[in-house]
């Protein structure tokens, strides 16, 4: 499996650093910038941990790992994106 721009996918926190959190999407490791992540929007949104489930979008494909994103806004976009094409 291969993970491309604007798929939504659910992924599994497997390490957190101070700029992101590492996860799994199904067997692909990805990346979420700390940004990214609703935590950084809302402070009553909880930090991310390790074994977090959540439903994630794929940014850019092409970095290594590849970027996703949690938040509601980009989820919406890449739905919009993909009834376009």
């Amino acid at each position: 499996m291969k993970l491309v721009n604007h798929q939504e996918i659910d992924v599994t926190v497997t390490a957190v650093a101070p700029v992101g959190s590492q996860v799994d999407a199904a067997g692909i490791t990805g990346f979420i910038d700390q940004v990214k992540h609703p935590s950084w929007w809302s402070p009553d949104a909880p930090l991310p941990q390790v074994g977090d489930h959540l439903h994630a979008v794929v940014l850019d494909d092409s970095r290594t790992p590849p970027r996703l994103s949690a938040l509601q806004k980009d989820i919406d976009i890449a739905r919009m994106l993909r009834e376009r094409e």
